[in-house]
């Protein structure tokens, strides 16, 4: 028999570029630095979601990015995590970038 020949894992340059994958949605970024601070603090859904007004299955989807929070939702959220705004969107902004590639943050 011959000899095994690995397919090159990018598309050949005849099919063209690869497609970019898309950008994540804004409240899938969100929803999941809101998350990554809530587990960092030790805190619950339900610890958070009450400080917030806000129910635990809402929060549960914002974290997730199934939701998109308005903007009391969202300041009453950051707000119960001891998170400024700016602090927040500066986070996700990162994330973005890191994602994204460099260029996106220059524009």
């Amino acid at each position: 028999m011959g000899e095994v020949v690995a397919f090159p894992a990018s598309s050949p340059r005849w099919l063209g570029p690869e497609p970019a994958l898309p950008d994540p949605l804004w409240r899938e970024l969100v929803g999941r630095e809101l998350r990554e601070e809530r587990t960092r603090q030790e805190r619950t859904l339900a610890d958070v979601a009450g400080e917030a007004g806000i129910s635990v299955q809402y929060l549960s989807e914002v974290e997730r990015g199934l939701k998109e929070p308005s903007s009391e939702v969202l300041g009453a959220v950051h707000g119960a995590l001891g998170l400024r705004l700016v602090d927040l969107t500066i986070r996700v902004s990162r994330e973005l970038g890191r994602i994204s590639g460099p260029l996106a943050l220059a524009l």
